[in-house]
């Protein structure tokens, strides 16, 4: 039966009622459709008489169904019937694609990779399988309408139905997987195609880098977003080869979770994830009774008062017996007595006003955050320097240590460094670091914090002279804070110096 021929109403297979044609394309049309025997909606693919690549269609959808990531599209059904009917039943998905999401901007850095995070690992799965994608555009990376999980749409069956191959495909769904990363990081589609996305931006003969395009980028996605793109990023960058390598370099980043309930408020969607600070429950204080005495208690009170009664009067007998002593004494000249030294006039100090701040990551990309560095010097207890979202306390394995680097303009000696942690967090351990070059290696740790929860300050016996102070995480706190996981916070930081 030609797709002519097959109107709103057909059943297939006795149970698959075609309800509305969603696309037609060189033989092959998409409808949505209802499953009367489970009541669900489900796409449907059926095609013309002589369709060319029928057989590679029904081999990928079999392939495909035989996967059970929940991020993958889900296959039903791949039948050719006697009668020469061939159809594709897979899950309806509804939602916000990749598309709908930045049609307004950019989204926030951390939500954008955690979606890409997501397919890339989705993917991982179906390569392990032997199925690849070729084919993926903004189009088919999906937020569900329900908020409870990304979905991969086509895997396999567009390539099949466009008749696209590849004979690097991992490589292939690796950079594809990185465009869509670019597109959620800076609102632009790094690609020839027009997908209904402003292109993006090209210099020298090559992509703008996301950081290049958008304000706020961390570095770190800005690098991992070139290497799966590459050729077309950064040059001297080694690729990523595979999905699942792309996946491995954003295990760190915290995953999306579910939208908030919609909001009596005029806005339809929200670029990013809106989440409270989480509260913490409020310790309770437990208060002990104090025991009654009993007979037992009452005796052995009664002998410690006796003891103490003549303690005190032996110390008020060897008290006057001293005195007496003393006063007998007091024409006879005091030999060997090393008089009181005189106290040492205070040392007289300043606070040194910091010229710049930036946020430091000497064993990752080089910066953690420097966009929100001065944050840390605006005087204000509601904003801070946060560092990048970990997996875990120990930086999910990626690094010993990242931290806020302070210029103070000029060498001087620095006395105390006082630095505000936040009062919502506990655990966690960072140095203070002084120096004269803003190395690592070169900045001397002079004193180490523990258990970061609220305000800590550091007294030096003596000044440690140098330009840069550095407040180095080598542990974050032990409560996750951001979508359950881990940073480091700082909210103010004082230096003062000796005049």
């Amino acid at each position: 039966m030609s797709s002519s021929v097959v109107e709103p109403g057909t059943k297939l297979a006795e149970r698959f009622r075609l309800e509305d044609r969603v696309h037609e394309s060189d033989g092959a049309t998409l409808w949505k459709a209802i499953d009367e025997v489970l009541a669900r909606p489900v796409a449907v693919y059926t095609f013309d008489p002589g369709f060319p690549r029928l057989n590679e269609v029904i081999s990928a959808a079999r392939v495909a169904s035989r996967l059970t990531d929940p991020r993958l599209t889900q296959v039903f059904d791949a039948t050719t019937e006697d009668d020469g009917r061939s159809y594709v039943v897979s899950e309806w998905v509804s939602g916000e694609t990749l598309t709908d999401m930045v049609a307004a901007g950019p989204l926030e850095p951390e939500r954008a990779a955690a979606l890409v995070a997501e397919a890339a690992e989705a993917l991982a799965h179906a390569h392990e399988a032997g199925l690849a994608h070729l084919c993926l555009t903004p189009e088919h990376l999906v937020w569900t309408a329900a908020g409870s999980t990304v979905k991969v749409l086509g895997l396999g069956i567009d390539a099949a139905l466009m008749n696209v191959s590849n004979e690097e495909a991992a490589r292939a769904d690796t950079e594809g997987l990185g465009r869509l990363l670019y597109a959620g990081l800076t609102g632009h589609w790094a690609g020839e195609e027009d997908l209904g996305l402003p292109p993006a931006p090209m210099a020298d003969g090559h992509f703008c880098t996301p950081r290049q395009v958008t304000a706020g980028v961390p570095g770190y996605l800005d690098t991992i977003a070139c290497r799966a793109m590459l050729p077309e990023g950064k040059r001297g960058l080694t690729p990523f080869a595979t999905p699942a390598e792309l996946a491995e370099a954003l295990s760190s980043v915290p995953r999306p979770v579910p939208m908030p309930a919609p909001q009596p408020v005029s806005a339809l969607r929200s670029d990013g994830v809106d989440t409270a600070a989480p509260q913490r429950p409020v310790p309770q204080i437990q208060h002990r009774p104090t025991p009654s005495p009993s007979n037992g208690g009452g005796m052995l009170g009664k002998v410690a008062m006796t003891t103490i009664v003549l303690l005190v009067m032996a110390a008020v007998g060897v008290g006057a017996w001293t005195i007496g002593r003393s006063i007998g004494n007091a024409d006879t000249p005091t030999t060997g007595v090393t008089a009181t030294p005189t106290q040492a006039a205070p040392v007289e100090t300043r606070e040194v006003e910091p010229e710049s701040a930036t946020g430091f990551d000497p064993l990752g990309d080089g910066e953690e955050r420097a966009e929100l560095a001065s944050n840390a010097m605006d005087g204000k207890p509601s904003t801070d320097w946060h560092t990048q979202s970990y997996a875990s306390v120990d930086f999910g394995n990626l690094k010993k240590g990242v931290g806020l680097l302070l210029d103070l303009g000029q060498s001087v000696p620095v006395k105390q460094v006082t630095v505000d942690f936040g009062s919502q967090t506990s655990g966690g351990t960072a140095e203070i670091r002084v120096g004269g070059s803003a190395d690592l290696n070169s900045l001397k740790a002079i004193h180490k914090f523990s258990g970061l929860g609220g305000k800590k300050t550091y007294n030096a016996d003596s000044a440690e002279k140098g330009r840069y102070v550095l407040v180095w995480f080598t542990r974050l706190p032990d409560q996750p804070t951001y979508q359950g996981m881990f940073r480091g916070s700082v909210f103010d930081v004082k230096v003062t110096a000796v005049k």
